[in-house]
C-alpha cells in the first residue's frame, strides 16, 4: 500500500512552531504575569519568609536576645561593628558556631554628617575607594576574631552613597560583588522574591515594636509570599533603639507553629534559596 506524504501547509508549521514555543515556555519559565500575582514557591509550604537581623553587635544581643533565640533554636543575622566585637569574641564565636549569621556593617559605620557622631565620617565626604577599603577592612578583621567569611551586608544607616551633589555615587555594585546579599534599614514594606534586588533588601524596623504592631506587616507579606526582613539594634526589656525581649519571645513562639506559614531564618539562607528558585524558574 502506498502511502502519500501531505505536506503542511506554511499556516500550519506556524501554528506549530507557537504552540511548541509556548509549551517550553510553560515548562521553564514563570510568564511574566505570575511575577505580579502568582505566589513564590517557598519551601515546605510556607507561605512567607522573615528574617530577623541586629545590627552593631551590640553586647545585650550576647546577653539576652541570643540565648532567648538559641532556646527557640531561631536562627537571626548580627550585622557586627569591628570594635564592639573586640569586647566580646568568644560570644561571637558561639553565636556562629550555634548557626546565627555574622554579616559585615563595615569598619567604622560612616554615615551622613548631618549626624553629629559620624561628622568625622560623613559619607558626603567619602570615595568609592574608602568605602571598599571601609567593607573589606571589617571583613578581614571579622575574619581574623572569628575564622567566619561574611557573605551579608548591612547598610550603615541603610544610606547607600557616597559623595554630595553632582557627585554622588552608589556604592550598592561594591556591596553587590562583594557580598550575597545588602540590607537597608527603616523601609516601607517587605521584599517581592520574584523581583527583589538581594543587594538593596528592604528592611522594616522591630526596635520598640511589640508582637502585635509587628503583626500587619507578618500577615501581609502571608497574604503576598512575601520575605520580609526586621532589623534591630538592642535586645532587651527595655530601653531606645531595643528590640523587645517579649516581641522576640512572641514572635519564635508563632513562627514555630506549623499554621503559622512563616519561614523564620537567617538573611543569608533565606536569599540563597531564593536566587536558587529563581534561577530555576529563569527569573534573573
Amino acid at each position: 500500500m502506498n502511502c502519500v506524504r501531505v505536506e503542511p501547509s506554511v499556516p500550519v508549521l506556524a501554528a506549530l512552531v507557537l504552540l511548541s514555543a509556548g509549551f517550553v515556555r510553560s515548562q521553564y519559565a514563570v510568564p511574566s504575569a505570575n511575577r505580579q500575582t502568582g505566589r513564590f514557591p517557598w519551601p515546605g509550604g510556607k507561605r512567607c519568609a522573615v528574617s530577623l537581623t541586629f545590627d552593631d553587635a551590640r553586647l545585650s544581643q550576647i546577653d539576652l536576645g541570643i540565648p532567648l533565640l538559641d532556646r527557640f533554636g531561631v536562627k537571626a543575622t548580627f550585622y557586627v561593628s569591628p570594635d564592639a566585637l573586640r569586647e566580646r569574641p568568644d560570644g561571637w564565636k558561639r553565636a556562629s558556631s550555634n548557626g546565627h549569621e555574622i554579616g559585615n556593617h563595615t569598619m567604622h559605620h560612616p554615615c551622613t554628617g548631618n549626624y553629629a557622631f559620624a561628622r568625622s565620617k560623613a559619607l558626603e565626604d567619602y570615595t568609592l575607594d574608602q568605602m571598599a577599603r571601609e567593607m573589606d577592612s571589617a571583613s578581614d578583621t571579622i575574619r581574623s576574631l572569628l575564622g567566619v567569611q561574611t557573605r551579608s551586608f548591612a547598610y550603615p544607616c541603610g544610606q547607600t552613597f557616597v559623595g554630595r551633589g553632582k557627585e554622588v555615587k552608589s556604592y550598592v555594585p561594591l556591596v553587590a560583588g562583594r557580598f550575597e546579599t545588602g540590607r537597608l534599614w527603616l523601609s516601607e514594606d517587605s521584599n517581592d522574591p520574584f523581583f527583589c534586588d538581594t543587594a538593596q533588601l528592604l528592611a522594616m524596623e522591630s526596635d520598640g515594636k511589640s508582637f502585635d504592631q509587628l503583626m500587619p506587616a507578618i500577615r501581609k507579606a502571608k497574604e503576598e509570599g512575601r520575605w520580609l526582613v526586621f532589623a534591630g539594634h538592642e535586645t532587651a526589656e527595655s530601653g531606645p533603639q531595643t528590640t523587645l525581649l517579649k516581641t522576640l519571645d512572641d514572635l519564635c513562639r508563632y513562627a514555630q507553629d506549623p499554621l503559622s506559614g512563616v519561614w523564620l531564618d537567617t538573611v543569608g539562607n533565606i536569599g540563597r534559596t531564593v536566587q536558587a528558585i529563581r534561577k530555576e524558574i529563569l527569573i534573573n
